[in-house]
């Protein structure tokens, strides 16, 4: 090709890059104006996004932290990462967190199989009262949310477990699923009795039919919440997993600093979805946020407990300042 040829080919893609970057027009309109197949307005168009005269830059709105999502995918690896401000002084992280989260939940729950929800999360509950508030305008549908883990606790806080299963299934118009059974049992064998109770049956069934799972992720200290319900491990429990290195925990299954599971006393008395099924689940959304939860993230985060992570900034920044280990 001449340099005279060359030039007047630059020319005409430059002009074509220009009415299709600034002026918005469709190719068609393109090829209209300048006397052009639409077929050739196409080639001109690759071939200026090879040449570097058409470039696309994607600025992202100011709250959206785009390049720390993708680094955390990057390192931890995650299918997905949703990375929120910041919560206001004096605001409640995990309400926070949750009324931030609906947005992600509200967009990418589409018809799914069956939603599976850990019974005791201040932030995901934060997360169901958003959507149960809007849940007049969602698309999404699912047969039913199931609980992973027994919602049955003091009857003051029982009802919050409830409340977001029920939430959940009102702003994805589906069943709700409630375990009635309290989350730990004091012995192996009570839990093994009622865990083949054949009214319990039909929902440790509905767990093989979980395509995505909504849970919190527990610190080493049980939080208000548990505490509250009656579900929270005792003293002795607690130390036995801290001697085993335990950092935190999803669906009351503890793990490491790692992500490797730790095995326990307590692992017998757990009403609720095994690990192994857990991680069968196609999809795994944690929520969670806040300095004290750091430790616990990480390691859900490097034990591949999660496809998909939904934290704060400073929680975030956190994770990456010390990497995958």
């Amino acid at each position: 090709m001449t340099d005279a040829a060359a030039w007047s080919q630059a020319e005409l893609m430059t002009k074509v890059a220009r009415l299709s970057a600034e002026q918005g027009l469709r190719q068609a309109d393109i090829g209209r104006r300048l006397n052009l197949s639409q077929a050739s307005v196409s080639r001109l168009l690759s071939r200026a996004r090879e040449a570097g005269i058409l470039r696309v830059q994607v600025v992202p709105p100011h709250g959206v932290h785009a390049d720390v999502e993708d680094e955390l995918q990057r390192r931890f690896g995650l299918v997905d990462a949703v990375v929120v401000d910041a919560a206001p002084p004096g605001a409640d992280l995990a309400a926070d967190l949750g009324l931030r989260a609906a947005d992600y939940l509200q967009a990418t729950l589409g018809v799914e199989g069956s939603i599976g929800v850990s019974s005791w999360s201040a932030t995901l509950l934060g997360a169901a009262t958003s959507m149960g508030a809007s849940s007049a305008t969602k698309s999404t549908q699912t047969r039913s949310v199931v609980q992973l883990v027994g919602g049955h606790g003091d009857p003051q806080v029982q009802a919050q477990a409830v409340r977001l299963v029920t939430l959940l299934a009102q702003a994805t118009r589906s069943e709700p699923v409630t375990l009635p059974a309290p989350g730990i049992l004091g012995s192996a064998p009570a839990r093994d009795a009622l865990m083949a109770d054949p009214a319990l049956a039909p929902i440790i069934s509905a767990w093989s039919q979980v395509t995505v799972a909504l849970v919190g992720i527990g610190s080493l200290e049980p939080s208000a919440l548990v505490r509250d319900s009656g579900n929270a491990w005792s003293p002795a429990d607690g130390r036995e997993l801290a001697s085993a290195g335990a950092v935190g925990d999803i669906c009351f299954r503890f793990f490491d600093s790692s992500g490797e599971p730790v095995a326990s006393a307590l692992d017998a008395r757990v009403v609720g979805i095994s690990l192994d099924d857990f991680r069968r689940i196609p999809r795994r959304v944690g929520v969670a946020g806040g300095p004290h939860k750091v430790a616990a993230i990480r390691g859900a985060v490097r034990g591949g407990w999660l496809t998909t992570l939904v934290t704060d900034l400073a929680t975030a920044q956190a994770l990456l300042d010390e990497g995958p280990g």
